[in-house]
């Protein structure tokens, strides 16, 4: 029986592409003696929180109870709602940083530099498909444009990400490798083929009658990033046919 792929998100089961998030109950939280444990099963209670309700409709009782812990250990780790949503977007992006650095940092040519991000970036969404989903409402909910927190991670996340791989762009482009895109253009173009995927999980699996998370479905689809930034990105072979 095929199972709707948001509500199969929620669950905090381990599974190839599942979110990993570790059982509560396992990780014995609920008290200060065991800070790092009890605060990463607060945060993410938290993703799946603020993934599904955003920021304004998220209560800090379900986060507290989903984790495992009461109200006041979840205030004693994070002073407010919109603290452990900073939270949350740090351990967010800072992931993804971490996931990413690899491919930006190797000493590889633009054109496999770029797709090393791609591939890496797909699959650090793959592991969390509930991350696009928090991004999305954190840049697209009522009145969080102009909010400090987004103002924050723009500066200490996007911007960063954006500089590195808009130089690998200018060296591939002068190089010859890459078609003369514009960067401003391309980057956020390629970033929206690697996580759109993810969004809209549940479309997916009604058009398609598989499920968009097995390995199978994963190992389709990111061929097919990869094989859409190339056919996107570099310039035609001498000789070759248009």
């Amino acid at each position: 029986m095929k199972t709707d792929s948001l509500t199969r998100l929620l669950p905090a089961k381990r599974r190839p592409g599942a979110v990993a998030v570790r059982p509560a109950a396992k990780l014995r939280t609920g008290s200060r003696h065991q800070p790092e444990q009890t605060r990463q099963a607060i945060l993410d209670a938290a993703v799946r929180e603020f993934a599904v309700e955003g920021i304004e409709g998220a209560r800090t009782q379900a986060i507290a109870r989903a984790a495992g812990v009461n109200n006041a250990l979840l205030y004693y780790y994070f002073r407010d709602k919109e603290a452990l949503y900073g939270a949350v977007l740090d351990h967010v992006f800072t992931g993804l940083k971490q996931a990413t650095d690899g491919a930006l940092n190797s000493p590889l040519p633009p054109g496999e530099k770029v797709l090393a991000y791609a591939a890496a970036h797909f699959d650090y969404i793959a592991k969390f498909p509930l991350y696009p989903r928090l991004a999305q409402r954190c840049m697209m909910g009522p009145g969080r444009a102009g909010s400090p927190q987004v103002r924050r991670i723009v500066r200490t996340h996007f911007a960063p990400i954006f500089s590195r791989l808009a130089q690998v762009l200018k060296e591939g482009i002068a190089a010859g490798e890459f078609r003369p895109v514009d960067a401003a253009q391309f980057i956020p173009s390629m970033i929206a083929v690697i996580v759109f995927y993810f969004g809209v999980l549940p479309i997916f699996e009604q058009i398609t009658g598989n499920d968009p998370l097995s390995s199978r479905s994963l190992e389709a689809r990111r061929a097919a990033v990869l094989d859409f930034v190339s056919a996107a990105l570099f310039a035609p072979r001498k000789g070759a046919r248009p």
